[in-house]
């Protein structure tokens, strides 16, 4: 068992995957010869937060703004683009799509369970992986496509216990009240889980060992928390303590976050997570308190004449609701970074000043806050204004 426990922790089965999913360094451009874990050993990258105190040199990388990704060659471009669009679906940009489209467009209550699951799996996820220290992959002979997460450490892959928390949860939240079948439904979750799962390995950022510990954990998380779903969703809607719960605890949570000798952006991360679940539950408890209008099918025709289908309101809520939180969201950075940067006598384009715990914490979470309450607060209340609830 702990051979093959060091199999899987180690990076020559990435390369492998890599290699038989037609990706190589450029140094083996011509198919390389021998097995890709025969590089030599002096030319293997520092990893994690501890690469950053490796000097750069040939064949090193040294995490942070000057970094250049890795030269490769791509013979096989439909794994390539498939696997960076996996990768993509553990990233803002699908969180900050997905979640709002589904409290938007499907169901209240299977959008509140999907960002609970996400944001206690996710702060786990996060707080391990600097608990623990495990390293990336070393590179070589892993090719890595991502320079910006390779300050973090890899145990486990928060990319695999999101998608495993999002799939399954929003299968499991929604299987007893739509009618499709199950054996779809779960298989679906499953393709999508594995993809972002794989992608991990084809990007070169974690070994076979972290992806499948961050699937595990966020199975056994979700087992767990199953049985208390409705009474947690029960108790922030109705709480009178709800709003200073979700404020207080995460805020918390983030400015007690373990530290590290070097710089790694999970705390910002865990930060923008958290701070974002915050918002959207205090706007939760909000909507609740005052009967907000719910998004029905029933209501699809009735507001809008111009739009005469199911489609065209669903695209309607999502452009005008993307719209309104990118703005949100541009305008709160802008903000609150103008608001600290004054009150620490700091330049806006200091990195090293951004940071800082006491300007990162309130940075991250005072702008996310507001995009997850503009998401389940003002965009409804804008929508309902435009005919489209």
């Amino acid at each position: 068992m702990a051979r093959l426990l060091g199999t899987l922790r180690s990076s020559q089965p990435v390369a492998r995957f890599q290699r038989s999913c037609g990706l190589f360094p450029a140094g083996e451009e011509g198919g390389g010869s021998g097995d890709p874990a025969e590089g030599p050993r002096e030319r293997r990258a520092c990893n994690g937060a501890g690469a950053l105190r490796c000097p750069a040199g040939p064949g090193r990388a040294v995490p942070g703004p000057q970094d250049h990704t890795q030269k490769y060659i791509v013979k096989n471009y439909f794994y390539y683009y498939l696997f960076k669009f996996s990768a993509a679906l553990g990233e803002e940009i699908f969180y900050i799509t997905f979640l709002p489209f589904t409290y938007w467009n499907i169901d209240h209550s299977v959008s509140r369970r999907m960002i609970i699951v996400w944001s206690i799996v996710m702060y786990i996820g996060q707080v391990s992986k600097d608990i623990l220290k495990w390293p990336r992959p070393l590179s070589p002979p892993v090719v890595k496509l991502e320079m910006r997460t390779n300050a973090e450490y890899g145990m486990p892959s928060t990319h695999a216990m999101a998608a495993t928390a999002i799939s399954f949860s929003f299968f499991i939240a929604t299987m007893n009240q739509y009618k499709y079948p199950l054996e779809l439904g779960l298989v679906a979750a499953f393709v999508f889980s594995t993809l972002v799962c794989l992608s991990r390995l084809y990007t070169g950022m974690h070994t076979v060992l972290d992806v499948i510990g961050g699937a595990l954990i966020s199975a056994v998380l979700l087992v767990l928390l199953y049985p208390a779903w409705d009474t947690i969703d029960h108790l922030l809607l109705t709480s009178p303590f709800c709003p200073l719960f979700s404020i207080v605890v995460p805020l918390v949570l983030c400015y007690n976050y373990p530290k590290l000798d070097y710089y790694s952006p999970t705390r910002g991360d865990t930060t923008t997570i958290l701070g974002a679940a915050a918002g959207a539950t205090v706007g939760f408890w909000l909507n609740n308190q005052h009967a907000a209008s719910a998004y029905t099918s029933k209501s699809v025709q009735a507001g809008f004449p111009l739009l005469s289908s199911t489609v065209g309101f669903v695209l309607a809520r999502f452009l005008v609701g993307i719209l309104v939180v990118l703005l949100t969201r541009w305008l709160m950075k802008s903000l609150v970074l103008g608001m600290l940067g004054y009150r620490y006598q700091f330049p806006l384009g200091d990195l090293a000043a951004r940071r800082r715990r006491e300007v990162e914490v309130p940075y991250k979470f005072v702008t996310y806050s507001c995009v997850g309450f503009t998401a389940t607060v003002v965009v409804p209340l804008l929508h309902k204004l435009l005919g489209l609830l």
